[in-house]
């Protein structure tokens, strides 16, 4: 492995910015962080003047080949990857779903692995779906743990029958997780509502993709939300909300916080950027390409998510990522509780951030960087390996040139799919070169003074990536007051 000096960038960390500085890198590792430094000339040396050098993005929610409804997400570890890194990223931290028919986290574990060894272009860690809860499952969550490095660890409190847990589950789940130093997390609406909202579209003759979004309105979020948030405090558990959508459970996690509860909101870059208006839309390929859970809101829910990216409430911003294509979507054409869910984003997450957050003086630059990285490193656990530039670090930098231009498209992106939830965007601020662990694993290449984001230049194979092991009792987490029972407490002695 090579030695490479960036030379005279600018470096953007969630704490600090240091321009004109050179950084060293040697071994896969970040070995020196300095305004002049000096090197021998079989060192690769790139002039970085006018560019930002980022720590690599960080995206905290994918489901690469997802079993959904029958089918699977388009995009497999191969390729999910690959977008990561032609987009800025470095790690994906993805999910393993075990079913309702075989709960059993370890099989789910081996067949995730069989996916994932040997076919990631850049470094991918994983939490693990929690479906059903017994002895046996809180054995193998201390296995997941000791053994597989995983720290993080899902419950849902819907799709009734298929992946939600009862309450009292939930919390011997979130009890067991915080004997072990796991973060709980929750995709959080109430599961129960939502079939009677289902039934009732149903019963009304509404069967195309607008009744996934009356069907599962915003304050079913915001109870289930707060129901979470009540049920961690009773385990003393630390809890990290998912792809948070609106403005009642992202208030509930202020409040939360507020008391003092460790808890953590996450959005995605689709929530932040797009409403509800395409469930309408004529076309059903259109509508039904946004058909998520939560789905998109109306555009208040936006302004909001953004006011508490500011606040602090909302951490971290993911994608997940969990796409289908068109003849996918279509099996829902005459039911849309057929349609499978999800959208995309790996690709895209970093620019579109940049877009509406920092170019439109939403958010500063280092904030960009905690929403993007830092702080998903410090909560999973893999801070200061990655998350920042400086000396010791993983060498794992994107390479941003805040004066490139692209309109994001389907034409040009590198998904399975035909189409790309961000379709027609301009972006000003794109990444130029991603390095992984001291490897240039992408560049990308300028026509005419205009980069060509469709023929990027891949330099690293399937085998490059590496499977992140987490170690529990993450001090960002774990270091925080989490409510404790009050020992003393007695029984009442009477005559």
């Amino acid at each position: 492995m090579s030695k490479i000096l960036l030379k005279k960038g600018t470096i953007i960390n969630a704490d600090e910015e240091i321009p004109d500085v050179d950084v060293l890198i040697d071994n896969g590792i970040i070995v020196k962080v300095d305004k002049e430094i000096k090197v021998e000339e079989n060192v690769k040396v790139i002039d970085c003047t006018g560019k930002y050098l980022l720590p690599g993005g960080i995206d905290p929610h994918t489901h690469m080949q997802m079993p959904f409804g029958g089918t699977y997400a388009k995009d497999d570890y191969p390729n999910g990857t690959k977008m990561a890194i032609i987009g800025g990223s470095t790690l994906l931290i993805d999910f393993i779903c075990p079913s309702k028919s075989n709960p059993s986290l370890v099989d789910a574990y081996k067949t995730w692995m069989e996916w994932a060894t040997d076919r990631i272009h850049c470094d991918v860690s994983h939490h693990m779906c929690v479906v059903a809860y017994n002895e046996q499952i809180g054995k193998e969550l201390e296995i997941c743990v000791k053994d597989y490095g995983i720290n993080s660890f899902k419950h849902f409190l819907a799709y009734k029958g298929i992946l939600q847990l009862e309450d009292s589950y939930l919390f011997q789940s979130f009890k067991r997780c915080a004997e072990l130093g796991a973060l709980c997390q929750v995709h959080a609406e109430n599961g129960d509502l939502v079939v009677e909202g289902c039934n009732n579209m149903v019963e009304r003759g509404i069967m195309g993709p607008e009744a996934h979004a009356l069907s599962r309105p915003s304050y079913l979020e915001g109870e289930a939300t707060n129901r979470a948030l009540m049920i961690a405090r009773l385990a003393n558990a630390p809890l990290y909300v998912v792809h948070v959508s609106c403005k009642e459970a992202s208030d509930a996690i202020m409040r939360a916080k507020q008391d003092g509860q460790v808890c953590f909101g996450e959005s995605l870059a689709t929530h932040l950027s797009k409403d509800d208006s395409a469930y309408w839309d004529k076309d059903f390929d259109v509508a039904a390409a946004h058909v998520m859970s939560p789905p998109f809101r109306p555009k208040l829910h936006q302004k909001a998510l953004w006011q508490h990216i500011q606040n602090g409430v909302i951490s971290t911003t993911g994608t997940d990522h969990c796409v289908f294509d068109y003849k996918q979507k279509r099996m829902g054409f005459n039911d849309f509780r057929k349609i499978p869910n999800g959208c995309g984003g790996i690709e895209d997450r970093p620019s579109v951030l940049w877009q509406l957050g920092v170019n439109s003086g939403k958010i500063s630059r280092r904030d960009f960087v905690a929403i993007t990285s830092t702080n998903a490193a410090k909560i999973f656990n893999v801070f200061p390996q990655k998350g920042v530039i400086r000396e010791g670090a993983d060498a794992d930098i994107a390479i941003w040139d805040p004066k490139a231009t692209r309109v994001i498209s389907g034409k040009t992106h590198h998904s399975y799919i035909e189409y790309n939830m961000f379709e027609g965007m301009e972006i000003t601020g794109v990444p130029i070169m991603t390095i992984s662990r001291g490897v240039i694993a992408c560049e990308h290449q300028f026509v005419d003074g205009k980069i060509d984001w469709k023929n990027p230049k891949i330099n690293v194979d399937t085998k490059h990536g590496r499977i992140v092991k987490r170690k529990p009792f993450s001090p960002y987490v774990y270091s925080r007051s989490i409510y404790i029972p009050d020992p003393e407490i007695k029984q009442t002695k009477r005559d």
